[in-house]
């Protein structure tokens, strides 16, 4: 009593509809189902990512701003392996040790030595040096964090186009049998215009998610960004305050 009826029996069904398909629409069906599948994997796995990444983040930056050592942030480094934070701090922090390592060395029992002209070029080179790792290293992280968004906005654009090329496909089709047949009745053309039309659907059904899950998904990679370049000039005004004073403390800090 309260079934559907399609107006095409059982065979109307979009099941039945997709079975009388012909090859190519087939193939289109196919082709889009595999986009679909891709596509919600990589939305479920790239938000599991970036959740992790947000809440391993905030937890360092505690870490960070309360520590007297960041020796002992580095140390702890392992606790934040999702941070993309971390990673830029650990790559800054290994190069401003090799460079303070370097220059405690050349200088080495001569005091003067470390307020000289060339002194103070060498710590400014050194602070260069520093600005460029972490440069690197936020460029290392957005790009592990973009890695897949690419296959959505692909899907988003394509998807449409291939199911309307199906849908173009199947109309020509249907049209082609009609013509051999001599009969253009709504009971001839309705069933393979309906054919043809899912490939439209089913486009539009994988193009649509991907497109918003892309704009949701880039618009966590900017927030993540901002908040790695923001951590990197304040981590490096750190460096600067550190490498331009004339004392040789064993520890870092900023309050």
């Amino acid at each position: 009593m309260f079934g559907l009826d399609t107006g095409f029996g059982a065979e109307g069904s979009v099941i039945g509809l997709v079975l009388k398909a012909g090859p190519v629409v087939k193939i289109v069906l196919l082709a889009l189902l595999a986009f679909s599948i891709i596509s919600w994997a990589i939305i479920f796995s790239k938000s599991i990512t970036y959740r992790r990444a947000s809440k391993d983040s905030e937890k360092f930056l505690e870490l960070f701003w309360k520590s007297k050592d960041l020796n002992v942030v580095d140390d702890n480094i392992f606790q934040f392996k999702h941070s993309p934070i971390a990673h830029v701090f650990h790559t800054g922090y290994q190069e401003f040790k090799r460079i303070n390592t370097a220059s405690l060395g050349k200088h080495e029992g001569n005091l003067e030595s470390m307020v000289s002209p060339a002194a103070v070029a060498s710590r400014v080179d050194g602070i260069d040096n520093i600005g460029r790792s972490l440069r690197r290293a936020c460029v290392s992280e957005i790009t592990k964090l973009e890695g897949s968004l690419t296959f959505l906005a692909t899907t988003g654009s394509t998807a449409p186009f291939i199911g309307l090329f199906g849908t173009v496909w199947g109309i020509m089709t249907s049209f082609h049998g009609i013509g051999l047949k001599g009969s253009a009745s709504l009971a001839v053309v309705a069933p393979g215009i309906s054919e043809a039309l899912i490939a439209t659907a089913v486009g539009l059904g994988a193009a649509i998610p991907a497109v918003v899950a892309y704009n949701y998904l880039l618009r966590k990679v900017k927030v993540i960004s901002n908040e790695m370049d923001s951590f990197s000039s304040d981590f490096l005004n750190i460096i600067k305050r550190y490498l331009m004073e004339d004392s040789r403390r064993p520890e870092i800090w900023n309050q």
